[in-house]
């Protein structure tokens, strides 16, 4: 699918792409620079990877918690049918 201009901003949209990054894209765009819109696009992916291990570890936090607190709740029941 070819590009066009409201495609690549929603693209970029869709990518939580700052306003400021959005301009600096489309001002490198006005003047052929594809290697630093590359550049830019590489970085703000690295962002978001970054972003998102993070989140994967604050979602590996909560998930032992849960497993501790289930499995205190089933240990709790066996003793209670003793």
């Amino acid at each position: 699918m070819p590009y066009n201009k409201n495609n690549i901003l929603q693209n970029l949209k869709d990518a939580d792409c700052s306003a400021d990054l959005i301009v600096k894209f489309l001002k490198l765009e006005e003047n052929g620079r594809l290697s630093e819109q590359l550049r830019l696009l590489s970085s703000h992916r690295k962002f978001l990877l970054d972003k998102l291990h993070i989140n994967q570890k604050q979602i590996d936090c909560l998930d032992y918690l849960i497993f501790s607190i289930e499995h205190q709740a089933q240990n709790k029941d066996c003793n209670n049918k003793l």
